[in-house]
């Protein structure tokens, strides 16, 4: 043998070596982390599961979907290249039913993918054994045949509001009887697969969590309910008075760019600093202190209190009611009516015109011969003074001398 070829035998054992040394580091590698998934404590990684157009559907089928009984879907459905929907008229459904339209065989295209996006997740931790009473971190889960759920499984996002579940079915996923997936920690439905490489059963009262892509049919049993979804790509989705919401997700970074419109609701706090531009609006209370200068207008109303002071100009219209005191001057001007009662004492002065109504009328009744004699009557004519009266009376004057001079003087006319 010559020196070249006992160096290639050489370096062929020294390599076959090396990979024999890889492989048991691979084993000791699966074989811990079947034991970690056994503890709970797994930490393979795991990314989300790209859903595309069918992340809308809250129920996607590929042979029809059935429903009995009052069911209700929040979200999408639809089914293709069968598109029969039974059992809607017990549905009461929060999104379209887009039956087999254009938009459902997007989704279904998108659902092929999603499926094999999540059947190759890895690495993968092995599951022995039933996943009830299990408490699991993020991380990717296989069995490779059936995965089972009898009573609780708690999945632990350990704050991370991003961590990511992925449970991977050989051939079926089946829950007892009133099972239950619980998140825990910040685990969001919206992070959590199941992808089975068969059918999924969901038993009586399971309140499920998660988007189950099965290769061939689902089946909700009575009054199991879901948050998350149930997209069959090739078989059917059954129902049975089910309640099944599609998981809100929000985005777990936060926006790069502020927002473009200013808040909707008033600071809770007041400026620190006065406006440097008067109100446009009065105040709506008056003002605690008088002002400093008077008013530049008269009030629009009168006053409440009579003024201090006296008017210092006379009043341009007469008193409505009459004074209570008389007056300290006689009138200026006579009354323009005679007064209703007759005076109490007699006039100072002879009137200075004629009396306008006629004297009272002579009595009727002759009148009474006098007790003493008359004096006599002096009447003027033209002719001068006559004298009448009693002839009696007359002598008796001619004979005594009178008391007054013209007595004497009609007395001696007489004769």
């Amino acid at each position: 043998m010559t020196p070249t070829m006992k160096s290639s035998i050489s370096a062929t054992a020294a390599g076959r070596l090396r990979l024999s040394a890889l492989a048991v580091a691979a084993a000791l590698v699966v074989s811990a982390g079947g034991l970690l998934a056994t503890g709970g404590t797994a930490q393979a990684a795991a990314v989300p599961v790209p859903l595309g157009t069918a992340e809308s559907f809250v129920v996607l089928a590929g042979a029809g979907i059935t429903n009995t009984g009052p069911t209700v879907l929040t979200g999408d459905i639809g089914s293709f290249p069968n598109p029969s929907i039974t059992g809607t008229g017990t549905m009461t459904i929060t999104g379209t039913n887009h039956a087999g339209d254009s938009v459902t065989q997007g989704a279904k295209d998108d659902l092929v993918t999603a499926y094999n996006v999540a059947a190759g997740e890895g690495p993968p931790i092995p599951v022995t054994d039933d996943l009830g009473g299990k408490r699991l971190t993020q991380g990717v889960y296989n069995s490779a045949s059936t995965l089972g759920l009898t009573g609780a499984l708690t999945l632990d996002a350990e704050g991370d509001a991003g961590a990511v579940f992925v449970f991977q079915a050989g051939s079926s996923l089946t829950t007892a009887t009133s099972s239950s997936v619980v998140l825990v920690n910040g685990a969001s439905a919206c992070n959590v697969y199941w992808q089975v490489g068969s059918s999924a059963t969901i038993g009586t009262s399971t309140q499920f969590r998660g988007t189950i892509l099965a290769l061939t049919s689902i089946t909700m049993n009575t009054g199991a309910t879901a948050v998350g979804r149930m997209l069959a790509r090739n078989g059917s989705v059954t129902l049975d008075t089910n309640t099944l919401t599609k998981p809100s997700c929000s985005p777990t970074t936060p926006p790069t760019t502020p927002p473009t419109t200013p808040p909707t609701t008033p600071p809770t706090t007041p400026p620190t600093t006065p406006p440097t531009t008067p109100p446009t609006t009065p105040p709506t209370t008056p003002p605690t202190t008088p002002p400093t200068t008077p008013p530049t207008t008269p009030p629009t109303t009168p006053p409440t209190s009579p003024p201090t002071t006296p008017p210092t100009t006379p009043p341009t219209s007469p008193p409505t009611t009459p004074p209570t005191t008389p007056p300290s001057t006689p009138p200026t001007t006579p009354p323009s009516s005679p007064p209703t009662t007759p005076p109490t004492s007699p006039p100072s002065s002879p009137p200075s015109s004629p009396p306008t109504t006629r004297p009272p009328a002579p009595p009727t009744s002759p009148p009474q011969p006098p007790t003493s004699p008359r004096p006599p009557q002096v009447t003027e004519t033209p002719e001068g003074p006559v004298g009448t009266g009693d002839a009696s009376g007359l002598a008796s004057m001619c004979l005594i001398e009178p008391a007054t001079p013209w007595f004497g003087w009609i007395g001696s006319g007489a004769r």
